[in-house]
């Protein structure tokens, strides 16, 4: 066929789940893929014969009534993921000035938690729970019941998450460890609003889990779910070129000459890419074009994976964030070049659950770092850009060993991807993990509507509202509700 009623540009989270939810609701869809793996942050590739997840390292709020685990049942995937809940005494452990604060699932055993390393806070940890209570209630399954997808909340958008957090408590030693998973979203101290902070932080204290047999499962089953719907989903498809014609999306080039029609093009590339992609329009002012090639995108992620030797290293059913300097926001200015940050995430073995298959560290990384290999391509840097990941991977595990943390002995090999990796493969300008940054001075700056002027070309993904699974899903939905209405839709998920 070259003719479908929704074009789906990009088989990332966004893609797929926008996929699924128009083949459920009989539209004839095709998603198309550049490269050879489906699935953009959620892919896993391997190395070795171990499986390497991409950039989804645990997804929060998957418990029984929880809103992740509504989106996926309604899917039709949830009970087809092979999922652990990660450790309810500690999912995250934050490592700062030489001690360790555990971060425990729970809104009440998290303040009990922390309440044993700051007994005079607890009153102001219960505020700060509360809170992000009040911004994770903003999307859950009642809503969704009610026809709503979100319930507004735009006054989190207007806040500053370290700033929140600092009139919440007065010591700075918790405001720190309260930031110090700011990594998740990108954390930038001068810039990021309590809405990501506390959506985010909150879908973790509800409930952590973990791929067991990585993150690619979750494009696999939605894959499936699409063509049982009688969709299409073709990889090493690129889109080299949205057409326009009268001022209406008509279609997409694929691989430069191929071209395929459509009604609707749902585009889940980067809104400054998606443009650069799309034919000339009157309906596309140069003034909107000018706001989006000028928002700010936040920081790549250089990961160092770890290979480990059979049954040596203990799998650990937790991450743990370390921060060697006094200020856990990532700073451009001070931290560029060096290791003063990092997560660690362990994936178990598929033989051995008592044991780690690979270790995963992974530390920001702006692109300004990797400038001289800019106009790369996938394995044809040379072997400067190889020295310098190497000197890389050479400092994180130094950074670590200042920590207490080795692993000698217990490695058979090592890979790393830098954001360049990130942006050849996902196609997010800069190397963004995640995106265009949300600033709290200018919130609306930031907010990309997901229909554009040009009436069918529409946008998803994680630059519009919210990165990670759960933003990206939200966003789906509202992508989505644009073409079968908000309250159809929102009920249909709410009770399925």
């Amino acid at each position: 066929m070259n003719k479908y009623d929704v074009i789906i540009v990009g088989s990332g989270l966004g893609g797929l789940e926008c996929g699924a939810i128009l083949s459920k609701e009989g539209f004839n869809v095709c998603v198309l893929e550049k490269n050879e793996l489906f699935g953009g942050c959620f892919q896993t590739y391997t190395r070795r014969g171990r499986l390497l997840d991409t950039g989804i390292h645990y997804v929060g709020s998957l418990g029984e009534g929880q809103i992740m685990n509504q989106y996926f049942r309604y899917f039709g995937i949830m009970d087809k993921l092979d999922i652990r809940r990660l450790d309810e005494a500690c999912f995250d452990r934050i490592c700062y000035n030489n001690t360790t604060y555990d971060f425990a699932m729970g809104h009440e055993r998290f303040v009990d938690t922390l309440s044993e390393h700051f007994p005079t806070e607890r009153e102001n940890l219960r505020r700060y729970t509360s809170i992000l209570k009040d911004v994770g209630n903003l999307i859950n399954v009642d809503s969704l019941k009610k026809g709503l997808f979100t319930n507004g909340g735009f006054q989190y958008f207007e806040m500053s998450a370290a700033k929140t957090i600092a009139d919440i408590t007065s010591n700075p030693t918790l405001r720190n460890v309260l930031a110090g998973s700011s990594l998740l979203y990108g954390g930038v101290k001068e810039k990021s609003t309590f809405y990501h902070h506390g959506m985010v932080n909150n879908s973790y204290i509800e409930g952590a889990y973990r791929f067991v047999k990585g993150s690619m499962q979750v494009s696999d089953t939605l894959i499936e779910v699409i063509r049982s719907n009688g969709g299409t989903v073709r990889n090493n498809s690129e889109v080299t070129r949205i057409i326009v014609e009268d001022e209406q999306a008509k279609g997409v080039i694929v691989n430069g000459g191929e071209r395929i029609e459509g009604r609707y093009i749902i585009s889940n590339v980067h809104p400054k890419r998606t443009f650069e992609l799309t034919d000339k329009s009157r309906s596309i002012r140069n003034a909107y074009l000018s706001r989006i090639n000028s928002l700010e995108n936040t920081y790549g992620v250089f990961t160092l994976y770890l290979i480990m030797k059979k049954d040596t290293y203990p799998y650990i059913n937790r991450n743990t964030y370390i921060h060697g300097n006094k200020n856990v926001w990532y700073d451009k200015t001070e931290h560029i070049g060096t290791t003063r940050s990092c997560m660690i995430s362990s994936q178990t073995s598929l033989l051995n659950g008592d044991f780690a298959e690979v270790i995963s560290i992974l530390t920001p990384m702006y692109m300004d770092e990797l400038l001289e290999w800019e106009n790369t391509t996938p394995e044809k840097r040379g072997d400067a850009y190889r020295r310098f990941k190497e000197k890389k991977a050479n400092d994180i595990l130094a950074f670590l060993a200042e920590q207490g943390i080795s692993f000698d002995g217990q490695v058979e090999a090592q890979y790393t991807t830098t954001p360049l990796s990130y942006r050849d493969y996902t196609a997010t300008v800069e190397g963004s993990a995640y995106g265009i940054i949300k600033n709290y001075k200018y919130p609306q700056a930031g907010f990309i509507s997901s229909r554009t002027k040009i009436g069918n070309l529409l946008l998803t993904g994680q630059n519009l509202n919210l990165h990670g699974a759960l933003g990206v899903t939200l966003t789906s939905m509202i992508t989505c509700a644009g073409l079968v209405g908000e309250e159809y839709l929102a009920k249909k998920v709410g009770n399925a």
